[in-house]
């Protein structure tokens, strides 16, 4: 099976094409290589014959065009898009442009190929539009968690892009007939992840003995999901899932910001004993800075319908799967040195790349 995946070099997009690999998947990744991509975590499987890579850009039509005649994937896995809430507050032309139009395109040209295909290959054919629990806007405290059924209600003009290339998806199904599929998940972690947001940034903070900075008090809270459990669950949908239908993915981990942080701190503490600047612990790091405009409050997934349905779960905790990311990044330094030193220099807003 030929599975085409948008944004492949990026954080979970390489992630999945690694696994996807290594269970003998044909992959063509696409992506235009924007500041959070790399091919150094796709590094494992360049070489390999079943990796073809395809260095374009999601919006240019008659490229993408040419994609789909030249390599006629089974299905597509769309993840290309931009992803940071603090760049979109910054800069949401990018991601108008990326996850809206990026997305028409894409699924434009997808349904072009599929009125193509004979019978058999149409009713193999799926596309899988991969999106954010923050299309649904924030919860109070003791709201119950995101559903599928939950109303739409973006904060930020991430969301609102990725709401927008939802309901895109979604239309192209209901009038076209396009077998699609959507996914809804919450906050990923994981080895590879671009050192803006924030287990990373803290990860690096720490061990450069630099200010971590908290926006507020750090009480927003966030469901964290491990990536290779995000990984599982997206094959699942892939190859399971109920064509029309979407599907919630948490980690069943409702954690505030300052309680992710302090775990990172409490890890690092125990990881490492020579700690910089002549600190007792990593935590007197922890600093408190102005809040960001907009700040959704909480994050919670119901994560029970692809459980039941598709008997899937998240095998990590906070714990352990925090412990594999910071083992890995200090693992990996020369990784995270290129990044650092070539395109991210540890700001918020207002970022330089």
């Amino acid at each position: 099976m030929k599975i085409l995946v948008t944004g492949g070099a990026g954080f979970i997009g390489s992630a999945v094409i690694r696994h996807l690999i290594s269970l003998d998947y044909e992959i063509v990744c696409v992506d235009k290589l924007t500041y959070a991509s790399s091919l150094d975590s796709l590094h494992s499987v360049l070489d390999n014959p079943l990796f073809s890579m395809e260095n374009k850009d999601i919006c240019d039509a008659k490229a993408i065009s040419t994609i789909f005649k030249n390599h006629k994937p089974d299905k597509v896995l769309h993840l290309a898009a931009e992803t940071h809430v603090d760049r979109s507050i910054d800069s949401p032309d990018a991601f108008i442009n990326s996850n809206i139009i990026g997305t028409y395109t894409l699924i434009q040209l997808a349904l072009d190929y599929w009125n193509g295909l004979d019978n058999k290959q149409k009713s193999l054919f799926r596309f899988h539009h991969v999106s954010t629990d923050e299309v649904f806007g924030d919860l109070e405290i003791n709201d119950p968690p995101f559903s599928e059924d939950t109303p739409y209600d973006p904060s930020s003009p991430y969301s609102a892009s990725k709401a927008s290339s939802d309901h895109i998806v979604r239309s192209w199904h209901r009038t076209y007939k396009l077998p699609i599929l959507l996914s809804n998940c919450s906050n990923n972690y994981g080895p590879f992840q671009f050192p803006e947001k924030l287990i990373p940034m803290t990860i690096i903070k720490a061990i450069q003995g630099q200010n971590i900075p908290v926006y507020g008090q750090g009480d927003q809270i966030r469901d964290w999901l491990y990536v290779d459990d995000h990984i599982t669950a997206l094959v699942k949908i892939l190859n399971e899932g109920v064509v029309g239908e979407s599907y919630n993915v948490g980690g069943d981990c409702e954690k505030t910001n300052i309680e992710v942080v302090s775990t990172i701190c409490d890890i690092l503490d125990n990881l490492i004993t020579k700690r910089p600047n002549g600190i007792s612990s990593f935590t007197d790091l922890i600093t408190f800075v102005e809040d960001r405009p907009g700040h959704d409050k909480r994050y919670a997934i119901n994560a029970t319908k692809i459980k039941q349905e598709l008997n899937w779960e998240p095998s990590e905790t906070l714990e352990t799967g925090m412990h594999k990311t910071i083992t890995w990044y200090l693992e990996n330094q020369e990784w995270l040195d290129n990044i650092i030193n070539t395109k991210y220099q540890g700001n918020r807003l207002g970022l330089r790349v």
